[in-house]
This record gives structure tokens, sequence and C-alpha cells, in this order.
């Protein structure tokens, strides 16, 4: 698994997991494009990064907006010349909505699933021809066990991103382009605390492994799924969940 040189896109990096992989891809050699919502935030973890001698750049990233996808691959382009890896992370969570799938007001449910599901293929388009013109690469989609749950609206958005993710493997073959998904069971993060932490440490009580994810659970499927080892994977969701889901 050598990644030195290599150029990775990290939307959502600004905290959580995926900034987790933001720090992880830099420590492995990588370029990291920090592509967050919050300036705060995605500077404050690009700065980091940099002072421990990693190398990553921050840029503002809306990954619901097609204009706003495209600037982050110009700007990654302008700055590393490629585009080898993209970590599709950034949804919204944290600040979610609680509330059944018959009372959610439809606009929200637009911008919700338009974030969840439909960023990653926003952010997909965006890298493709960098991506291809360069000689392929790989994409990984941050998807959840909770698209096995039927828990409401965020389970569906997950439960959507899978069915891209498996589209897409047959669409981004023929330009040398992998993709796959990573599915986290419940993952200690301040995230997961405001939104469901109760409720998680239950969950918790009837899994093979009994105790929430750490965000670097993630890191060792990250690293196989983006490397060269994994050549011959597209199109799989790899839980990564104590055991929570034995999906056949």
């Amino acid at each position: 698994m050598n990644f030195d040189g290599k150029t990775i896109i990290v939307t959502g990096s600004g905290g959580g997991i995926g900034e987790v992989y933001a720090r992880g891809c830099a420590r492995q050699g990588m370029n990291v494009v920090v592509a967050e919502l919050s300036q705060e935030k995605g500077t404050s973890v690009t700065d980091s990064i940099n002072k421990e001698g990693g190398s990553a750049i921050f840029q503002e990233t809306d990954v619901a907006n097609e204009e706003s996808a495209r600037r982050c691959v110009e700007r990654t382009k302008d700055a590393f010349g490629k585009v080898d890896f993209l970590i599709n992370n950034a949804a919204i969570f944290a600040d979610m909505r609680i509330e059944g799938y018959l009372t959610v007001d439809l606009d929200y449910l637009e911008k919700f699933m338009r974030v969840n599901a439909h960023g990653a293929l926003i952010m997909t388009r965006a890298v493709l021809e960098t991506m291809s013109s360069g000689g392929g690469g790989a994409i990984i989609n941050q998807s959840s066990t909770a698209a096995w749950m039927g828990t409401g609206f965020y389970g569906v958005a997950k439960l959507t991103l899978n069915g891209v993710t498996q589209s897409l493997a047959h669409e981004l073959a023929p330009h040398s382009i992998r993709i796959n998904a990573i599915a986290p069971g419940p993952t200690k993060t301040e995230a997961l605390e405001k939104t469901a932490g109760d409720y998680a440490r239950e969950m918790v009580k009837s899994m093979p492994i009994k105790r929430l994810g750490e965000p670097t659970d993630m890191l060792g499927a990250a690293f196989f799924l983006l490397s060269d080892q994994a050549s011959w994977v597209t199109g799989h969701i790899l839980n990564v969940d104590g055991g929570q889901f034995m999906r056949p």
C-alpha cells in the first residue's frame, strides 16, 4: 500500500470520521484536499495536518452544488496536478431532524437526500474527467449500517447511496475507476452522541463486539479499498460494524 504522492479529496473532513480519513491519508503520504463546508473546521484540520508535516489544502465545498464540486476539483488540479482518490464522506447527520417519513417537511427531505445520497454522485461526476485522464483511481462512499435498519430517511439515504455505489461501479469501470462503500456501525463521534448516543449504546449490547466503533476503525478498510490490493473489488459495501449486520 504505497500511497506516496497520491492525491485524495475527502469531503466532510472537518470533523468526525472524515477528519480521521484526512489525517490518516496524509500520514500515508497522500496530498489531501479537505473539502468541507465549514471554513473554520476545514482550515483547522488543514493547518494541523500541515504542521505535522503532511500536505493538505482546504477547499470550501458544498457537495450538493455542482459548481462548488467543480471548483473543488479545479483547485485540486491547480495544487497537485491530479486526483487519484475520492472519499465521499459529507452528510447531514449531527443536526438532522429526528422525525418520520410521514411528517418530515418535503423541502427539507429533498435537501437532505441531495446531500446524503446524491452528493456522492455530484462529486463523482466532478472528478470523472480528471481521474480518468490520469489513468483511473478509486472512490469510497461513506454508507452506514442504518441502510438496513429501516429507521427513517437517514437510513433510506444510505440505502440509496449503496445503490448509487453499485450502479456507478458499472459506469466507472471503463474509466479504470473503482467505487466501493464503507458502512460503519455505531461509531464514537460528536455527531452520534448528539443524534443517537443513548440509542447507540443500547444497540451495542446486542452486537458480537460490544463496543462503539472508533473512527480509526475505518482506516484499514479505507486503505485497502483505495489500494491496488483491491484492484478486483468494485461495487462492494464493506461493513465495519463489530458484527452488527452479518449479510449473506
